[in-house]
């Protein structure tokens, strides 16, 4: 046998064997390519979203309660814009996402709509929201609501019970005042309290669930 051909077959060095073997692996890889391109893509895709975006730029929440109705339904899933208060100050009427205050639930995702900001007063007065004396619009509020509005007989009708009268309280220094928009069926600051603003998550910026829904809350 020749010694030329008995190493050549099997040494790593041999030209014959290089020659033999890149077609193969080249070819390979070429099948394969798109696949680990997609792999690696996902993998990047995955990182960005749990890694980065979701910690630190938007999160997906599900509305587990009937408290925003009729703004936002049970069920419904949004996005929540995690940067909208780290340079601003939220404003009355937002909808804000921020961490439970009581110890029951505490650190719990809530969302409730802003009615009252550091230093103002807010009181309830027959049905009706007044922050700093003066009556609020609350246009996003049900019918049923609405104290002190008409039925749709026409008749004067009596606010909900837990609607009717509440307050007058002060809001602190870098505390919030929240309602739900369904004021007979949610717990709100009329019972935990102003809500600190170091315990805001960010704003609901986009409804996407379900789709006949979709857009901004």
């Amino acid at each position: 046998m020749d010694r030329n051909d008995f190493y050549g077959r099997f040494s790593t060095s041999s030209k014959a064997g290089s020659e033999d073997f890149l077609p193969k692996a080249k070819s390979l890889y070429g099948r394969h390519k798109s696949s680990w391109d997609l792999l690696l893509m996902l993998v990047v895709a995955f990182n960005l979203v749990f890694g980065v975006v979701r910690p630190f730029v938007a999160e997906p929440m599900r509305v587990p309660s009937k408290s925003m109705a009729p703004t936002l339904q049970p069920k419904d899933r949004m996005l929540t814009n995690k940067l909208a208060y780290d340079l601003t100050n939220p404003d009355r009427g937002d909808l804000v996402v921020f961490k439970g205050v009581e110890k029951k639930g505490k650190g719990e995702r809530l969302v409730k709509r802003v009615v009252g900001l550091p230093g103002d007063v807010v009181h309830v007065d027959r049905g009706v929201l007044k922050v700093n004396g003066e009556p609020q619009n609350e246009p996003y509020l049900s019918k049923d609501d609405r104290g002190g509005g008409e039925g749709r007989d026409g008749a004067r009708r009596k606010a909900p019970p837990g609607v009717n009268s509440f307050g007058p309280m002060f809001v602190p220094e870098d505390h919030v005042f929240v309602l739900g928009d369904n004021r007979a069926n949610s717990h709100d600051s009329r019972y935990f309290g102003p809500v600190p603003t170091e315990n805001l998550i960010g704003e609901p910026s986009l409804r996407f669930w379900p789709l006949n829904r979709l857009g901004t809350p």
